[in-house]
């Protein structure tokens, strides 16, 4: 009964540290406390001798002097040889693999084994990426004694389980890359990104988005975790659209997008855009419909060092290029950087030379869209 609890709570175990990787440190000691050894490995054997050690327990670990020895007989694993011949998915013991004479002439045994303590093996070889074998080994001392039969059982019960959770593991690894990609590339937009439910309540927002709202407080507010407007009748114009983009999100018919522009006294309008995002389809649960909503601000400085690097332009040129994108007149532009009219033409007729434009306009929107603004701080 007390072996059976260790087994059900290493089931449980492995299954955890699927969903949470954290949890995967102390898995290998579980499984040998489980089964009556005092040592395990879990590790990968792919193509041209590559070997990636997913978890083995302390005594497994070699002194970095060691390392490249140790990671040469890694590859040489006798043991895996054989039980890759002899099956995958199958329990097997060191006994099904060598011979007494063979263990006696070994130098996986007499140097590489002798070298850990271990003599002994239960484990299995199984299949898992394409070109990419898992090993669990499981092993003890010579004077323990041999695996018996029903470790053997117990061992072929655990089996199945460590194959779904690496495969659970290795599923949630690729979806945690692919949001990790997916805010990142959010993160380099030039428009802030904020995604809300029915009631306008922020469930995420891009570092820019949060810039964008620090820096606009009386255009844009957070009141009780809700986008909101001062101006009623812009609020009212944006719970229409986050209502008619929730609609076309649970399958209406509706646009895929709509717009809203938000007036700042002396400066350019922020501008909306008002996105459906429709709920994936998931066996667990219910996944509500959101919204996206983009926000843009025109005003926004463009990353000088960027254009440097694109075009070759000075620092001078590459503040001059950097206003241009920004819509201000060269005036303007004169004024700000206190040089003359002049000054800022000439600057106007070398970025129109390194841009390969011909006319300002021209100019003002390449530079506006292929560089992104500038990184929130």
């Amino acid at each position: 009964m007390f072996r059976e609890s260790r087994l059900s709570a290493l089931v449980a175990r492995l299954y955890d540290a699927a969903m949470d990787p954290a949890l995967w440190p102390g898995t290998a000691s579980q499984i040998a406390q489980a089964l009556g050894s005092t040592s395990t490995v879990l590790k990968l054997h792919g193509g041209g001798g590559q070997v990636s050690l997913l978890e083995c327990t302390s005594n497994l670990v070699v002194s970095e002097r060691d390392q490249a020895w140790a990671d040469d007989w890694h590859r040489r694993d006798l043991w895996v040889e054989r039980s890759v011949a002899y099956g995958m998915s199958r329990i097997i013991t060191d006994e099904e693999l060598v011979t007494s004479e063979e263990q006696a002439r070994s130098g996986f045994y007499q140097e590489w084994l002798s070298h850990l303590g271990i003599h002994h093996m239960l484990g299995a070889v199984f299949p898992t990426a394409p070109g990419v074998v898992g090993v669990l080994g499981i092993h003890r001392p010579r004077d323990a004694g041999s695996y018996s039969d029903l470790e053997r059982r117990q061992a072929a019960l655990v089996l199945p389980h460590l194959q779904r959770a690496l495969r659970l593991g290795q599923r949630f690894a690729g979806l945690s890359h692919q949001h990790s990609v997916a805010l990142q590339a959010l993160d380099r937009l030039d428009s802030g990104v904020l995604v809300v439910d029915a009631d306008g309540h922020i469930l995420q927002a891009s570092p820019l988005a949060d810039t964008l709202l620090r820096q606009n407080p009386k255009h844009l507010a957070v009141i009780g975790g809700r986008l909101s407007f001062h101006h009623p009748a812009l609020q009212g114009k944006l719970t229409a659209l986050i209502r008619a983009a929730l609609e076309t999100a649970r399958g209406g018919l509706g646009t895929p997008g709509s717009d809203l522009l938000i007036p700042r006294p002396q400066q350019l309008p922020l501008a909306l855009e008002v996105v459906p995002l429709r709920p994936a389809s998931v066996a667990f649960g219910e996944q509500r419909p959101a919204v996206l909503i983009f926000v843009r601000d025109p005003e926004a400085p463009l990353e000088v060092a960027r254009l440097r690097e694109l075009f070759g332009f000075t620092r001078t040129e590459a503040a001059v290029a950097g206003a241009l994108g920004r819509g201000q007149s060269l005036e303007v532009i004169a004024m700000q950087m206190g040089i003359g009219l002049g000054t800022v033409r000439t600057h106007l007729k070398r970025i129109l030379s390194k841009t390969g434009t011909h006319r300002q306009a021209q100019a003002v929107v390449l530079l506006a869209r292929c560089i992104t603004t500038a990184a929130p701080q």
